[in-house]
């Protein structure tokens, strides 16, 4: 669509506001497991890699079920995809109250959480990468932001319930308010604009918009493609490290005799300044690219984790915090955008969703299991730290 030719009002912003609310719902309630990670401790007696593994196993099945929701979407689209998960999401945090024993929480926060997880990336970034054509990096970071805002809120949300409440009857709120957002909201996506009669943002008018769907790899050509592993090992070595500092920072700070609310605010820090870090990195892609923006994001989180080594003072967590924020904020807008760059929109949401299943899932899985067994052994978190600050290193050198 030409500038000229451009409606005065265009539906794809609705769709990106929408997607903003999604992800700060949805991610929100999601990365305030380490808020409620204590709690939970204290009342059960469970070791913290038995605790951190309920999260791991989410996370599993978030990613395979994902790829599930980006084949649905891609054939259904977002709507119906997001009303159905949207249920199963609130139900989980729901049931998660009424926990009595480990293989309960496995089950709840493991499964059913993760079955209402599976739509919070593939379906509402492929839907925006189809929505616009120019612009795609910045819409796209614009939905992403929505999960640092989520990680800025609902966390002290989350402490202040469970210090005025408890947990459980905190996560029947956290379950009910999640439950009636995120399917009142999914009614008002769109699978792509030419359902409405309309063409991308940015697309030329005179090229026919069906066309634009029916280029680009399939999924068993991506499989064959370079480009599409070393996406995936890159995304793995960043997202062992994300997934343990969402589960394992705060507790590692209390540990180290930080009083818990403020411990609670560096999540909140990292969620704040990973808004920013989505932004900048979002324009910087539309302006010098998508591999580049992912170098300098991913040398920003390496940096942090080795700073974090010799964190011992609350300034030095908040520091270590804005960092690691950046960085990880950046990171997480680019997987979009670069699987439309490198493989088109033929079959943007399954090749996206394998590409996080390979490396985002299985990373996030990892990392917080083999942090939590390490402190259990070691009674300390150094080991882990330096081991995925190590980890960092080899992503940044494998995309450079």
């Amino acid at each position: 669509m030409t500038e000229g030719s451009r409606p005065r009002f265009f539906y794809g912003y609705v769709v990106v506001a929408v997607a903003f609310l999604l992800m700060f719902i949805m991610w929100g309630a999601y990365y305030s497991f380490g808020i409620f990670f204590e709690p939970l401790l204290v009342e059960f007696g469970w070791t913290r890699a038995m605790t951190s593994a309920a999260f791991s196993l989410s996370f599993i099945l978030t990613g395979i079920l994902g790829v599930f929701a980006g084949r649905l979407t891609d054939r259904f689209g977002p709507r119906m995809v997001l009303t159905v998960t949207g249920f199963f999401l609130g139900l989980g945090y729901v049931l998660i109250s009424f926990t009595g024993a480990l293989w309960q929480f496995y089950l709840f926060y493991g499964l059913i959480v993760a079955l209402g997880m599976s739509s919070s990336v593939i379906p509402l970034q492929s839907t925006v990468a189809r929505w616009f054509a120019r612009r795609r990096g910045m819409m796209n970071a614009v939905v992403v932001s929505g999960i640092g805002v989520g990680m800025l809120v609902i966390p002290l949300v989350a402490s202040w319930l469970i210090a005025a409440y408890g947990w459980r009857d905190s996560y029947i709120a956290v379950g009910v308010t999640a439950l009636v957002l995120t399917v009142v909201s999914a009614q008002f996506l769109r699978r792509d604009p030419a359902k409405m009669g309309l063409l991308p943002y940015g697309e030329s008018d005179v090229r026919p918009s069906v066309d634009l769907y029916q280029q680009g790899f399939t999924l068993p050509e991506a499989l064959r493609s370079p480009q599409f592993w070393l996406l995936s090992v890159a995304t793995l070595c960043f997202t062992m490290a994300e997934g343990t500092i969402l589960v394992h920072i705060v507790p590692h700070a209390v540990n180290l005799g930080i009083p818990s609310t403020s411990a609670a605010l560096i999540i909140a820090i990292i969620g704040g300044v990973s808004i920013g870090g989505r932004l900048l990195a979002g324009n910087f892609a539309d302006r010098i690219g998508n591999k580049l923006t992912w170098i300098v994001c991913l040398a920003l989180m390496s940096l942090s984790l080795f700073w974090l080594l010799a964190a011992g003072k609350l300034w030095m967590f908040y520091l270590f915090a804005v960092v690691f924020g950046l960085g990880y904020g950046g990171l997480s807008v680019l997987i979009s955008p670069m699987v439309a760059e490198y493989f088109g929109l033929r079959a943007h949401g399954v090749i996206m969703g394998v590409v996080i299943m390979f490396g985002g899932t299985a990373g996030m899985a990892i990392g917080p299991v083999i942090a939590g067994h390490i402190y259990d052994v070691t009674d300390s978190y150094q080991l882990a730290f330096i081991i995925y600050a190590s980890i960092s290193v080899i992503g940044l050198v494998l995309t450079s």
